[in-house]
């Protein structure tokens, strides 16, 4: 993995102020609020995910076959511990900081590893659950090699991309996952791993 030229792995995992976040309204109700290097200490936070973390692989029906998950999951429910404390500090004040316009807490954590350039994740929006009729929000904090998050509007348009890892933070909010879709593209070259946690309130997946 290539580390962040200001992340040298001596620093201790931290959380930035998020006064610091920038919101881009995308149309339809939709927004993302990014922050680069919200998380401090990043890199270590990646390593002891890749090494602790209960990583499983998964086969999914894709029309008439079964096929590889092209990245490793692991879904933290309401009640389970996360693997590492500034994971429950990273949720506990994003729930605090977008409490008037989320109006509840978030609640669960689903971690994904992508390993190389080659794991990926298709155009999809968070619709199982209250996200397919109601406005909602999902954080994403990335840790390790930066790697491109695109979105797109449902029905076609103009790509944004971001490219988020070493600590940064992007939040889809308002009617982003039923108006726009996002994916985590192939890499056309070699690329690091990179491992993203997804904050999601109740209900949402």
């Amino acid at each position: 993995m290539q580390v962040s030229l200001f992340d040298d792995g001596a620093e201790a995992p931290a959380l930035r102020p998020l006064t610091g976040v920038r919101r881009t309204e995308l149309g339809d109700g939709a927004w993302v609020d990014v922050l680069p290097g919200w998380l401090t200490g990043a890199d270590a936070v990646f390593r002891r995910l890749v090494a602790e973390v209960p990583w499983r692989a998964e086969r999914r029906q894709m029309y008439e076959r079964v096929v590889d998950v092209p990245r490793l999951l692991c879904f933290y429910g309401e009640d389970a511990p996360l693997p590492d404390p500034v994971l429950t500090e990273a949720r506990d004040g994003l729930s605090a900081w977008y409490a008037d316009e989320l109006g509840e807490p978030f609640r669960t954590a689903g971690l994904c590893y992508y390993r190389d350039g080659r794991d990926s994740v298709a155009w999809h929006g968070d619709t199982i659950g209250r996200g397919f009729t109601e406005d909602t929000m999902v954080a994403i904090v990335s840790v390790g090699t930066p790697r491109a998050l695109a979105l797109r509007p449902r029905g076609g348009g103009a790509t944004v991309r971001y490219a988020l890892g070493h600590g940064d933070l992007i939040v889809m909010g308002g009617s982003c996952q039923r108006t726009w879709e996002h994916a985590v593209p192939k890499a056309g070259k070699a690329v690091g791993p990179r491992v993203s946690i997804q904050f999601r309130p109740r209900g949402v997946r």
